[in-house]
């Protein structure tokens, strides 16, 4: 059987990165979304006004910020140890 070439070499490293930033993401709005459910659900208010109060530009920012340094340092001590 022909052995098939991949290029994962090459893609390896980044597939990584979006993997490793985007579940920093992840986490960032499932944090914030469950405080800001239990704040605003003492008021009357449910999980529509928690998902519109959540998910804004700013946030988003905020979040692939800090997907951006949480990959950083998990590199970093990754060739560390």
């Amino acid at each position: 059987m022909p052995s098939r070439e991949t290029r994962t070499g090459k893609l390896a490293p980044l597939w990584r990165a979006i993997v490793e930033v985007g579940f920093i993401v992840f986490l960032f709005y499932s944090n914030l979304l469950m405080g800001e459910f239990e704040r605003s659900n003492g008021r009357g208010k449910g999980l529509l006004f928690a998902l519109r109060d959540t998910l804004t530009y700013r946030n988003f920012g905020i979040a692939v910020f800090s997907g951006f340094i949480g990959y950083g340092v998990v590199e970093f001590l990754r060739k560390r140890i």
